[in-house]
């Protein structure tokens, strides 16, 4: 027996230093947005879809591929990675997770509209300092740094962004 597999997208939302993470009761950890690819949607909308929808935030995919530059077949941003994670859903049973992984960026400045999510700084995630739930979040048992594959990933998102804007200051 094969085991079902779902498709999700995952945004790691970085500005200034920082990448935005929530404590997720279910999953008991700290990770960014994301979620399931919804039925006529690419990995790209549903991720620019799931960030917005969690945070509050509308945000832009950061190029991490090639831009093969052609009129057709449309070209949908490659994800960072593509992760397969196991999940034990007390309703849904096991499953697997196949989750690209992008880096976004907000179109504004600005702090998320919805309760909960927190700006967590490199210096943070490089030092797995644990990290509390913001005021009006739900309760995290204890303060828990995030789990090592956040913190890897994130420390990811911070070069490719680090890279796009090194290359946007160089456009004349």
């Amino acid at each position: 027996m094969s085991l079902v597999r779902h498709f999700t997208a995952t945004g790691f939302v970085v500005q200034s230093g920082h990448t935005l993470l929530h404590w997720h009761p279910k999953v008991r950890a700290w990770l960014p947005p994301g979620g399931h690819v919804a039925d006529g949607e690419d990995p790209v909308q549903a991720v620019l879809r799931e960030v917005l929808e969690e945070t509050g935030l509308a945000v832009e995919v950061v190029s991490t591929g090639v831009d093969a530059r052609f009129d057709y077949p449309r070209q949908v941003a490659p994800p960072l990675t593509i992760l397969i994670e196991d999940i034990d859903d007390p309703v849904t049973g096991l499953h697997q997770h196949i989750d690209m992984i992008y880096v976004c960026r907000p179109l504004a400045q600005g702090a998320p509209a919805a309760a909960g999510w927190l700006w967590v700084s490199r210096a943070d995630l490089e030092a797995a300092t644990p990290v509390s739930p913001p005021a009006g979040a739900p309760p995290a048992p204890t303060p828990a740094p995030p789990p090592e594959d956040v913190r890897v990933l994130a420390m990811h998102a911070f070069a490719v962004e680090d890279r796009a804007a090194r290359l946007a200051e160089r456009q004349p």
